[in-house]
């Protein structure tokens, strides 16, 4: 059984069990094996290809000849060369570059007959790694073939020698980045006379060349050379090597600067190849860039599940601070639309809300804007009061009416034209909305959204359209995240792709443990260890206050998953439940 529970204090600190200790250097190192490190080179089996064609595009155009090495570690494990009749004459000019003429070809057998050959020999649906001397050139032939003879192109990894030579030759060395140019800087064993199996030759001897230049820049995988030649600065390629000896597990990583400060924090399915993207030209943000050049060091914190990591990650985060995080600052104080208490309540945005009041509103938003949004959308169905002056039970003889009352879009109780209780049956309308029951005020503004656009009065429809926005997220979010905060305590479990059980302790909202199963064990003595030895989550004072709501979601998104299973429960005032008629069954339209 691997298990990993989360013993958080209130604080938000992890507790430092072996995998934290070694991770941040707190404690003995582990050395992790080598394949923990990736694909080295040299046991990656590279089919180095070359075509030649009757013409420049497989739209108007035949293949001629196929040659291929296959090689690994420096070794040769075989060769393929065929003519292929293309069916169609060569022109002249074909014939003087390549020294192939139409008598050469005439009882050479059809592509039908060569590709599956040499897609059998190449092994591209195996693992083996493509390779040309202008890459797209030869692929998109071949793929061309295959997709006309029915047969499906496998996809391989394509390495092409034209982009990595462009990347570490330089015009000093070498005028151009063609093959013949390069074979007589590399020195090759055969030179490249446009004929297929020996360009394909001379490549290979170019492709093993270009590899030893790379290894000093950290280009030792075949994770590195897949993305060689992207436009990376070479101090920060020369990084990579941060990744080796990350384990390919989910987690949590902290990219830290000189002094130890943590830059940046993030979560991973597997760290390592996570962490090594970052070194890659997939990583375009020029943010994420500038912590990249001050980081000095990763540090890991290896987890069960990936769950747990992204919990970790948001809690980390929440602790540490990181410079280089884009994340709200104050996450425990999202704003919430509810009622006043006082004897004409009106809709109010607060940014603190007892747990007691958690049925009598909405939310939390994600900010004061989309709160702000909602509120405008029921005062657009209710006809509450809008003023912010507190009010007395009886009028002061003073009070007058606003422009609201004038417009017949407010009572006015503060003048006497509304008592009480009539007031009290306005303000139940708003409560109902409150309580996510929200089909009066999406009806009114999609009437109200009919009738602007009718009258092509665009703009203020779409004003309309982000208030229901607004309004359906919040209420959405609050039938998915208010049985989960009430629930004292829920077990889920989850089947493993590999076998066993993925089990999560859930204890108002937050996660409190998580363990793994093997395959074939017994699951319910884990269940019973992880409720015996869980964080201790008290029921919280305030709405959402066991955990930050980005947690309380990733719990909600996981427990929705397809097969997750309820293994033990003990509900809360809030059923465990979907309502049939919530705010989930509108549609969420889109903002502009």
């Amino acid at each position: 059984m691997q298990r990993s529970l989360l013993d958080v204090a209130p604080g938000g600190r992890l507790p430092l069990d072996d995998a934290t200790r070694a991770a941040t250097g707190q404690g003995r190192p582990v050395q992790l094996g080598l394949d923990d490190l990736g694909t080295p080179l040299h046991e990656v089996t590279f089919v180095v290809t070359d075509l030649e064609t009757t013409g420049g595009s497989p739209a108007g155009a035949e293949i001629t000849e196929i040659g291929a090495v296959k090689v690994r570690g420096g070794e040769v494990l075989g060769e393929f060369q065929t003519l292929v009749n293309p069916g169609v004459p060569i022109p002249p000019t074909i014939t003087v570059l390549t020294g192939i003429t139409n008598a050469m070809v005439i009882q050479a057998p059809p592509i039908t007959e060569v590709l599956p050959a040499f897609l059998e020999f190449a092994g591209l649906d195996r693992g083996a790694v493509f390779v040309a001397h202008n890459a797209g050139f030869d692929a998109g032939f071949l793929r061309h073939a295959t997709e006309r003879m029915g047969l499906a192109w496998p996809r391989p990894p394509i390495v092409d020698t034209v982009k990595l030579a462009r990347r570490i030759v330089t015009k000093d060395e070498a005028p151009n980045h063609k093959l013949g140019t390069l074979a007589a800087l590399f020195s090759t064993a055969v030179t490249p006379d446009h004929r297929a199996l020996h360009d394909a030759r001379a490549t290979v001897d170019v492709l093993h060349a270009l590899l030893g230049r790379l290894a000093p820049l950290g280009v030792t995988h075949l994770e590195d050379l897949r993305t060689a030649a992207d436009p990376v600065p070479q101090r920060r390629r020369r990084k990579a090597t941060m990744a080796d000896g990350l384990p390919h597990t989910p987690g949590v990583y902290q990219f830290v600067g000189p002094d130890g400060t943590v830059l940046y924090v993030g979560t991973a399915a597997d760290l390592h190849r996570r962490v090594r993207s970052y070194f890659t030209a997939a990583e375009k943000r020029a943010r994420i860039g500038e912590m990249l050049d001050i980081a000095t060091g990763v540090r890991t914190v290896p987890c069960a599940t990936v769950l747990e990591a992204q919990v970790r990650e948001i809690r980390l985060i929440a602790e540490l601070d990181p410079p280089y995080n884009r994340r709200s600052r104050r996450p425990e104080r999202r704003p919430w639309l509810r009622l006043t208490d006082e004897p004409y309540p009106r809709l109010s945005v607060v940014r603190r809300l007892p747990a007691r009041h958690l049925g009598q509103a909405l939310g939390p938003f994600t900010s004061q804007r989309a709160a702000t949004e909602a509120l405008e959308a029921v005062q657009e169905a209710v006809a509450v009061r809008r003023c912010t002056t507190r009010l007395p039970l009886a009028p002061r003889p003073t009070a007058s009416a606003c422009a609201l009352a004038e417009m017949g879009r407010c009572g006015a109780p503060c003048t006497g034209g509304q008592d009480a209780a009539a007031y009290a049956a306005v303000v139940a309308g708003a409560r109902a909305t409150l309580g996510a029951d929200v089909d009066h005020v999406v009806a009114v503004l999609h009437g109200k959204i009919r009738q602007l656009a009718a009258q092509e009065r665009y703009e203020e429809a779409a004003t309309q359209r982000d208030r229901l926005h607004a309004l359906l997220a919040g209420a959405r979010r609050t039938e998915r995240l208010r049985p989960l905060v009430t629930t004292p305590e829920l077990v889920a479990a989850r089947r493993r792709d590999a076998g066993g059980w993925e089990l999560v302790l859930v204890r108002h909202g937050r996660l409190a443990g998580t363990a793994v199963t093997p395959r074939g064990a017994d699951p319910m003595p884990v269940v019973a260890a992880l409720r015996a030895s869980g964080e201790a989550v008290p029921a919280p004072e305030a709405a959402c206050g066991a955990a930050p709501v980005e947690e309380t979601e990733l719990v909600a998104g996981w427990l929705e998953q397809p097969g997750v299973r309820l293994v033990h429960l003990e509900e809360g005032e809030v059923p465990l439940a979907c309502p049939v008629r919530g705010a989930a069954r509108h549609p969420l339209p889109a903002r502009g």
